[in-house]
């Protein structure tokens, strides 16, 4: 079987990868280079708390993956399970995380609830003023420069060809198959897979699917290098956009950070988004109600990227409705990190052999035609 990856962030990549490692014969085509667009605008985060009930199924897969990693692919991705700590500062929040985490648990995800004595005792400096916390001690972080990349590295070993910096200028469906025309040659297959993220929506167009897609681009940004102590990811419940924001330290001591900042419209061509310094004093703001210490640290970047939001924010997932042989994985709204290489595997299962043991009836792309 030959198939035709579009895009080359962390979907595009795993798949890639999990396809040729079930004997395909896959040829990726990445407009720019491999995980720089959404993947590489990505806060890190492997998280399950707080997902869509839906796709916790697809996100155990994935955290299963993700603790394969470095043996699979040959490389440490810097994935660590240090825990995911959501802190709660009012009872609407306390309320949310309870609801959550009772619906939660038929799905297999078990959070514990931690109380203000506990938190201070484990996680000294988070939340002072935190009221309770919810506690997820399997997920963590990974390093989203690092696993497209080795993603890709690990299917060229198995005969994948990875076509870089290749603008798609046709795409058509040839009957037997698909034929897609570039800036560095032609290719043909029997399958195509669309990963292309921000542009996803684009491609199912062109077959007639239609998927009301946004690009939009977060604001991230990183400190100075601190001692190493905060081990696990941080986050928080609340119906306040202006609080959402989470934060996770890497070991080399930089503090990551992301959220309570709006997410910018992005035009697709080029598909570049820049940081705004002029919301990072609400940013930083409403990081330091997790951490007040950040307030006494300097920033020394900032940065953006190009996210897919798709209306409802889940992902379109699995076969087109119109076109045999095509499939869709695309429009992960900002939390796609954590459910990439279980995306990867659950597209080879479903291209090869056209079933698919995780459930993605939820993410059909002709849910919006049907609704």
């Amino acid at each position: 079987m030959d198939v035709i990856v579009l895009g080359g962030g962390l979907m595009g990549t795993a798949s890639a990868y999990f396809l040729a490692s079930r004997g395909a014969r896959v040829t990726l085509i990445e407009r720019n280079r491999v995980g720089a667009a959404a993947t590489v605008a990505s806060f890190g985060n492997i998280r399950r708390t707080g997902r869509h009930l839906s796709q916790l199924p697809l996100a155990h897969r994935s955290l299963r993956l993700w603790g394969e990693a470095e043996k699979m692919l040959g490389r440490d991705v810097e994935f660590r399970a240090t825990g995911h700590i959501r802190l709660i500062f009012d009872e609407g929040g306390l309320a949310d995380m309870r609801t959550y985490a009772e619906a939660a648990q038929p799905w297999g995800l078990e959070l514990d609830e931690l109380g203000p004595r506990e938190i201070r005792a484990r996680f000294p400096g988070l939340g002072p003023d935190a009221i309770a916390a919810s506690f997820s001690p399997q997920d963590g972080s990974g390093n989203p420069r690092l696993i497209a990349p080795a993603f890709a590295d690990a299917a060229r070993k198995l005969s994948a060809d990875i076509v870089e910096g290749a603008d798609v200028e046709t795409i058509r469906h040839t009957g037997s198959g698909f034929l897609v025309i570039t800036s560095k040659g032609s290719f043909a297959a029997e399958c195509l897979l669309n990963t292309a993220g921000a542009w996803g929506a684009r491609i199912a167009a062109r077959f007639g699917e239609e998927v009301p897609l946004d690009a939009r681009g977060p604001q991230m940004g990183v400190t100075e290098p601190l001692p190493h102590r905060i081990l696990p990811v941080v986050g928080i419940w609340t119906r306040d956009k202006d609080y959402g924001a989470y934060l996770r330290q890497v070991e080399r001591g930089n503090i990551v950070f992301g959220g309570a900042a709006e997410r910018v419209p992005v035009d697709l061509d080029p598909g570049h988004a820049a940081a705004d310094p002029m919301r990072l004093p609400g940013q930083l703001r409403a990081v330091a109600r997790l951490l007040p210490s950040i307030a006494q640290v300097a920033v020394i970047r900032t940065w953006s990227g190009c996210e897919g939001y798709v209306r409802d924010m889940l992902p379109v997932m699995g076969r087109s409705a119109t076109t045999p042989g095509l499939f869709h994985a695309f429009g992960f709204s900002g939390h796609g990190f954590q459910l990439g290489p279980g995306v990867g595997d659950a597209m080879a299962e479903l291209i090869t052999t056209g079933r698919c043991e995780t459930p993605l009836d939820d993410f059909r792309v002709d849910r919006f035609s049907r609704a």
